[in-house]
């Protein structure tokens, strides 16, 4: 998934896809250690998108986090 769709959409649902993506993650691991996993990278692919989309979380949380910290830095100063 790319990083334009991921932004796109609403926490929820990035969370949703992220729930998804790790069992979809320790089954393709348990094929790999079974040695049925036919396609090895789909498990690189996997978790990369894992890493957007946390990486996508985390920097909403400190656009966030930076936002209301300048509203409340303002308000003490006034």
């Amino acid at each position: 998934m790319k990083a334009l769709e991921i932004r796109e959409m609403s926490r929820e649902q990035i969370l949703q896809e992220l729930e998804a993506l790790e069992r979809r993650v320790f089954d393709l691991r348990t094929q790999a250690e079974t040695e049925e996993l036919h396609v090895p990278s789909e498990l690189r692919k996997a978790r990369r998108s894992i890493a957007r989309m946390r990486t996508i979380l985390k920097q909403r949380e400190m656009a966030g986090g930076a936002a209301a910290g300048a509203a409340g830095k303002e308000k003490s100063t006034v």
